[in-house]
């Protein structure tokens, strides 16, 4: 603890002193002052400072880690950890560590209470990650990172990694190895676990992970966040992808709900959205949940929406087949299981549910003709002839 003194006392004997989470060390012709919220000391001389500093050890490890090891380099990741362990975060200004907090997730607990907390280890999910952040008696943080959805999961049953570049592999495919060109989506693979990172390769590895989502957080949290609309993103589209220009004609704004409810839903991706149509005009499907904000329509709904503006440009016709009402409650139920992502979870026996496989097959059976067509009623009439 002798280096977190010595750093201490000289930062409270220069200038204003010191000023975090309600610990101030300040000096004056009279000596030195150590306020808590619990107490108050004036008059210390430098030795008596020490001594009086062994009976808050907490707060002063406290202000050392953010002070001195994690700095003010670099405010948005100095942010972060501090949300990921409960402190007060500020969402204007530079977060300083030698100026208070401004608490803008409620009421923040005190430091004794805080670091009580994170003896037992504090956790915020973030996506489908889970941070799991400890302090040692030392006041040094220890952060872990692994899926969220294996928290209860023993360290010892998933494979460990400590280089944050290992993420970059872990979140290219999915647990069935399929390609994830959406590194938002909500299919990341579990498994593994990064038991023992430091500050820096933390926020390394999330960034990692969701790539841009700590600093569009922060900028959210300072009102500094750019969004770009879905008229403008549209707007900006050349070569094959300005087809989806097209949209933006007559009921564009009905065309783009179906896209946000198609590929934005918590169940599809971990951002929130905060794009809309364009700056006057909302579109009617909830944003989500997500703890960082979608700035823009990313690279995956830019691409579906070339495809769908291509498919809503054909015209309509009529189709006339016959189906039972159970046989139209199980083409519903096809739908909403692939659009939900729930075929893996049929099972084979479970032949009451209408996506069941044998259930799929044995309508196809009946359905189909020969050459494939629903009914036997070809897709274009020009066939028929």
């Amino acid at each position: 603890m002798g280096h977190h003194l010595d750093a201490l006392v000289d930062a409270a004997a220069t200038g204003d002193g010191i000023s975090l989470d309600g610990f101030t060390v300040s000096r004056s012709d009279d000596g030195f002052r150590l306020e808590t919220p619990e107490s108050t000391l004036n008059g210390l001389t430098e030795g008596g400072l020490r001594e009086a500093l062994a009976d808050y050890d907490d707060y002063a490890t406290n202000w050392y880690f953010w002070s001195e090891v994690v700095g003010e380099s670099s405010p948005q990741r100095r942010a972060f950890l501090r949300w990921v362990e409960g402190a007060s975060v500020d969402a204007g200004g530079d977060d300083g560590g030698d100026a208070d907090d401004t608490e803008n997730d409620g009421d923040a607990p005190s430091v004794p209470e805080r670091y009580d907390d994170l003896r037992d280890g504090v956790c915020r999910e973030w996506g489908q990650l889970l941070v799991t952040v400890t302090v040692d008696d030392h006041g040094e943080r220890s952060y872990e990172l692994r899926h969220a959805d294996e928290v209860d999961a023993d360290r010892d049953e998933l494979d460990p990694y400590r280089e944050s570049l290992a993420a970059r592999q872990l979140a290219t495919y999915d647990e069935k190895g399929r390609y994830r060109p959406l590194k938002t989506g909500n299919n990341l693979a579990g498994g593994w676990v990064f038991p023992d990172l430091d500050a820096h390769d933390l926020v390394e590895t999330v960034e990692t992970f969701y790539p841009a989502s700590v600093p569009n957080w922060y900028r959210e949290r300072r009102g500094e966040l750019d969004v770009a609309h879905w008229a403008d993103a549209i707007g900006r589209q050349t070569g094959m992808y300005s087809v989806v220009k097209t949209w933006n004609r007559g009921d564009g704004h009905e065309h783009v709900n179906w896209v946000a409810e198609a590929c934005c839903d918590d169940s599809q991706c971990v951002k929130r959205r905060e794009w809309q149509y364009d700056d006057d005009t909302d579109l009617d499907v909830d944003g989500g949940d997500g703890a960082f904000p979608c700035r823009e329509p990313c690279s995956v709904v830019i691409a579906a929406s070339r495809k769908w503006t291509r498919l809503e440009g054909e015209e309509t016709q009529t189709y006339e087949f016959e189906l039972t009402p159970s046989e139209k409650e199980q083409v519903e139920d096809i739908i909403e299981a692939v659009a939900d992502d729930r075929t893996d979870a049929i099972r084979e026996a479970d032949v009451y549910e209408g996506a069941n496989r044998y259930r799929a097959r044995f309508l196809r059976a009946k359905l189909f003709d020969d050459e494939g067509n629903l009914g036997g009623v070809p897709t274009d009439a020009s066939d028929d002839e």
